[in-house]
This record gives C-alpha cells, sequence and structure tokens, in this order.
C-alpha cells in the first residue's frame, strides 16, 4: 500500500466516527414544535408536579408534549405506567434513549402523535406544560375524563376552572386540579327511606344547591363541596336539625352515608332526574 494511499484509509477512519456523531441529535432550548418551542422544565419542578398529584405505582401516567421525556421518566421510577406523546421523531428517540439509560423503559413509553388527535381518556394523571391556549383547547377532553383524574400544568393555567392547588418555586409555578363529576341538575334523594329532591348548580369543582324539604319549602345545601367523585353537603331539616352527607358520585347515582345532629347514621342514595 502507497503512503497516499495509506493516508487515505486512515483518514475514512477517522473521519467516520466525526460524522456519526454529526448526525446526533440535541435538542436546542427554544427550537420549535409543532404547536409550542421547546423548554425543558427544571427536575425540581417535575418533581413537585408529580409530589402535588401523588403519582405512584397504581397510575397510569401520560405527559402532553413529552419532549426528551424528563417527566415520563420521572414518573415511572416512581411506579406508574408512564406514556410521553411527542409529535417530534427525533425527540420521541432521545426520550426512549433516555429512559433505557435510566433503567425505566420497562414502565416509561413514548408515541409520536398529535396530542390533539390523541386518546389519553385511560390515564389517571395528566401533566402539560402547554401555552393557555392550548390548555382551552385540550379542557373539554379534560373535564370528560374519568373524575379523580389529576391533572398538573407547569406555569399555565385553565383560565376560569380555577386550580385546585397552585404551588409555587423559583418564581415558577405549578397549577393542579381533580376533574371534577358532573353533579349539574336536579336528583331524587332517598335519605333511610325519607325521599325528597335536590338540586345541584355547578361551575367546575365548585356546587351549591337546595333540597326540598316538604312542599313549596326549599333549604339551601350548607359547605356543598365536590373533590373528583367525592361529593359532601349538609343541610338543616324542617325540626332544625342538621343532617351531613358524604358519598361518591358514579354517573347519574350518588350514594354515601349520612349523621344528623343526635349522632344517628344511615345510608342514602340519589339518582339523576
Amino acid at each position: 500500500m502507497t503512503p497516499i494511499v495509506r493516508a487515505a484509509v486512515l483518514l475514512a477512519a477517522v473521519a467516520v466516527p466525526f460524522a456519526v456523531s454529526a448526525q446526533k441529535f440535541e435538542p436546542q432550548v427554544g427550537q420549535a414544535g409543532k404547536d409550542v418551542i421547546w423548554v425543558p422544565t427544571p427536575d425540581e419542578v417535575v418533581d413537585r408536579m408529580l409530589t402535588m398529584a401523588q403519582v405512584g405505582p397504581n397510575d397510569v401516567h401520560m405527559d402532553l408534549g413529552s419532549g426528551d421525556g424528563k417527566i415520563v421518566i420521572a414518573a415511572a421510577k416512581r411506579g406508574a405506567k408512564a406514556l410521553g406523546i411527542e409529535f417530534n421523531p427525533d425527540m420521541v428517540k432521545l426520550a426512549t434513549d433516555n429512559a433505557q439509560k435510566a433503567g425505566v423503559s420497562n414502565n416509561a413509553s413514548f408515541r409520536r402523535a398529535d396530542i390533539f388527535q390523541t386518546d389519553f381518556s385511560q390515564a389517571t394523571v395528566i401533566t402539560l406544560y402547554l401555552l393557555p391556549a392550548l390548555n382551552m383547547r385540550l379542557r373539554p377532553q379534560i373535564l370528560s375524563m374519568k373524575p379523580g383524574t389529576r391533572v398538573v400544568s407547569h406555569s399555565f393555567t385553565m383560565e376560569d376552572w380555577e386550580a385546585d392547588e397552585i404551588s409555587t418555586m423559583d418564581g415558577r409555578r405549578a397549577y393542579f386540579w381533580v376533574v371534577p363529576a358532573n353533579v349539574m341538575g336536579n336528583w331524587s334523594l332517598d335519605a333511610a327511606g325519607q325521599k325528597s329532591e335536590i338540586g345541584f348548580e355547578q361551575t367546575f369543582q365548585k356546587i351549591n344547591g337546595t333540597i326540598n324539604l316538604g312542599g313549596t319549602v326549599q333549604g339551601g345545601l350548607r359547605e356543598a363541596r365536590l373533590r373528583g367523585p367525592d361529593i359532601a353537603f349538609a343541610y338543616i331539616d324542617q325540626a332544625g336539625q342538621r343532617r351531613e352527607f358524604t358519598g361518591k358520585v358514579d354517573g347519574k347515582r350518588m350514594e354515601g352515608s349520612f349523621r344528623d345532629a343526635k349522632g344517628q347514621e344511615g345510608r342514602w342514595s340519589a339518582t339523576k332526574k
């Protein structure tokens, strides 16, 4: 082999690693995406978001716009079955590699898809780092999810759907919601055989209402609360006695237990009219 040929072979051998290295994808802060630019969520914010949602082994977590996979990987480390939805195929590959390096490939996976064309109804926890307008586009689908589903957004709100909890760290905010059951309307209430009608008005998780105490007599509900499928309310009956109710909502039915001012307890149920 002549000196010239030998030099050419050595040059080619050296050039190959550089060519492979040059092709490796490295995300850049601020790079354009389908709907938003990419900005990574700081580790401490990721940890706080997942803590607010109490993510654990019984959860199915979905991160909408998962980027490099940081939040999905963190959820998987907590034992959740976690899935990231990301439109950029390079990001999907990067996140998959990151999950493998972190040793959580069994629980963390990534799918190239449009978040607005994705069914995430099976999730028990949703995480977001999107702009307010995008949150609002997703809001109807989120509100139709199973009551009790937990939602956490980094930095951005859901406008008039007020957060159940807000956490602030180093100038950043995380917003937390629990998807509420739908109780709006009139219900037939049976409390240990005593029947009446109850009506609820609802604005997201905030509720109030009235109860028919017989004839045209109406009583206002006291301390009505709704958190996911869990409901509580009280009223003062015609004898001036307070009755307190707690229970769960399941579609067009709710049931639970009540306690009166004398300490007597009983079961109650209600069906939507």
